[in-house]
């Protein structure tokens, strides 16, 4: 196993993942846990949100979403990616994954050790 020192080499991220409900969200992430794609999920429950308008500088108020924040690898974003297309009921579902550029060092490399030990037994 690689014992990187700083937190680029560990390419960590956080994945923002939205959804109808934080029930969706939960069982998303417990899977994402069990599969070996992310190992933290930290669920918030539903906020309202406004996107803005096509033509006007206007808001448009829309269902409320609830959120997750996936901390993983840079390399397992894709397989995020693909299980959350093929599960969201959203035509566009958000997908952001976000660089994680400094944190305790610990916990960066707890984030690596565990997504790279799930996955290699799943």
């Amino acid at each position: 196993m690689t014992n990187p020192t700083a937190a680029g080499d560990l390419e960590c991220v956080e994945v923002v993942i939205t959804a109808e409900s934080a029930e969706l969200l939960a069982d998303f992430t417990a899977s994402s846990s069990r599969t070996g794609s992310s190992h933290v999920g930290t669920t918030l429950p539903r906020s309202a949100r406004s996107t803005a308008g096509t033509s006007r500088c206007t808001t448009t108020p829309r269902p409320t979403q609830a959120r997750v924040g996936l901390h993983t690898r840079a390399s397992l974003v894709p397989d995020i990616e693909s299980r959350d297309d093929r599960d969201h009921a959203d035509d566009v579902p958000c997908v952001i994954p976000l660089p994680i550029s400094s944190g305790h060092p610990a916990y960066l490399q707890w984030i690596y050790d565990e997504t790279q030990r799930r996955a290699a037994t799943c």
